[in-house]
């Protein structure tokens, strides 16, 4: 994985409006809280991968979803260190993410975090989350808009909605994969990068 400095990162793109992330992996560290759930009914947790709607998963690996989504504990993962500051320092900001509704909006309001939108799977016709919902609710076009997520059916979300991706290389687990593309290795140093951004052109 290649960490591009600030000053090799200065795209000729329309001025940036607004930055949609992803939540799980991207925002909050939430790996092992994801993963408890599959455990605790039964999956044996080299078979848990990550990425996907939750009721995908769910009926993919024969889980009942009511039960894994009773037993997620919201209270458990944490923003990633650097996450609140970014959030602050964004004029416009938006979530779209995979996981289930329930879940999502109790750990948006637990953490006190308030996204201009906030789409989840199930938000999203019923289906895996798609970024061109959630631009158009912004009222902006794809060349305004950055998708940040941390895996590659964020990268593919992000390309099918035509906006720029960058991937959460403060992740672990992202970094360990060593994704082709932009990243960053903390949010302080995306959010120095966003802050540029936001007062070009």
């Amino acid at each position: 994985m290649t960490i591009r400095s600030t000053s090799e990162l200065m795209i000729q793109v329309s001025q940036l409006r607004a930055v949609i992330f992803d939540l799980d992996g991207t925002l909050i560290d939430s790996d092992e809280a994801l993963i408890q759930p599959f455990l605790a009914l039964g999956m044996e947790r080299d078979r848990i991968t990550f990425g996907h709607p939750i009721e995908e998963a769910c009926r993919e690996w024969g889980i009942d979803l009511a039960r894994y989504v009773e037993l997620y504990d919201t209270t458990e993962a944490q923003p990633f260190a650097g996450a609140e500051a970014l959030l602050q320092s964004l004029p416009v900001w938006a979530v779209c993410s995979n996981k289930h509704p329930v879940s999502g909006n109790a750990e948006l309001n637990r953490l006190g975090w308030t996204p201009k939108v906030a789409f989840f799977s199930d938000a999203v016709n019923g289906a895996a989350k798609r970024c061109e919902p959630v631009i158009e609710a912004l009222g902006l076009q794809p060349d305004q808009v950055i998708f940040v997520g941390d895996t590659e059916h964020d990268e593919a979300c992000a390309g099918s909605a035509g906006c720029e991706f960058i991937w959460a290389g403060w992740n672990p687990r992202t970094a360990q994969q060593s994704p082709r593309g932009t990243s960053f290795a903390s949010l302080g140093d995306l959010q120095q990068h966003l802050s540029q951004r936001f007062t070009e052109g």
